[in-house]
């Protein structure tokens, strides 16, 4: 296994509240890891810490090897790491289309279409008038059309039919990426996805469970 990002030891506060307790986790080069636990847990605070949107109060952030801790999160995306907040994913005052332009100026966004054709007949609509799970697709298709190197979600399937989320999740477990999915649980269709599933287990701020996806008892694990 070839490691793409790695916590070490990482520490988060919020003001007086530790919600990471010195985690240390790898993230697999061209697989999909998820970073599982009920709300309170410490995966979304992972995720940030990976993303860059929350500071580290100690230890450090990897990437292939070099140290990022330091690195904003801005220079991460421009570098091809691209996250997807569980809110505010999208910009509200600006339609479907132009939402989808900003993610793809010079390539057009028919790929992202193809994905999500229900986004089509929206794409006149201003994106602060769609429903979550409305919203939540906009935002992936972003993600598509980035072509980012690392994909970090945070619960893509949040707000969405049962037959979007499926279809969410396989579009994720075939990125041409390093994905990365903050989730309650595991998934069905990402156990059965065509490359590596990886699965950090966080409860309270630290990780209690770290390996193969079919290593786990159950989805309800």
């Amino acid at each position: 296994m070839t490691v793409e990002l790695e916590l070490r030891h990482a520490r988060v506060r919020y003001g007086p509240l530790e919600a990471l307790h010195g985690i240390s986790l790898t993230v697999a080069r061209d697989a999909v890891t998820v970073l599982l636990g009920r709300n309170g847990a410490g995966r979304t605070t992972a995720l940030r810490a990976l993303a860059g949107t929350v500071p580290l109060d100690r230890g450090a952030v990897l990437w292939r090897g070099a140290d990022i801790t330091r690195l904003p999160a801005h220079t991460r995306a421009a570098n091809g790491l691209t996250y997807v907040p569980d809110r505010q994913a999208v910009f509200g005052s600006l339609s479907v289309a132009e939402n989808l332009e900003l993610a793809a100026p010079h390539a057009g966004f028919g790929a992202a279409l193809d994905a999500y054709p229900e986004l089509r007949p929206l794409l006149g609509r201003r994106a602060g008038t769609l429903s979550g799970g409305e919203r939540r697709i906009l935002a992936l298709c972003r993600t598509v059309l980035a072509h980012a190197r690392v994909v970090l979600v945070d619960e893509p399937a949040q707000g969405m039919s049962a037959a979007v989320a499926a279809r969410t999740y396989e579009l994720l477990g075939a990125l041409p990426a390093t994905v990365v999915v903050a989730e309650q649980r595991l998934p069905a269709t990402l156990r059965a996805a065509p490359r590596p599933v990886l699965v950090h287990e966080l409860r309270r701020g630290a990780v209690v469970f770290s390996g193969e996806a079919a290593e786990l008892r159950s989805p309800e694990r």
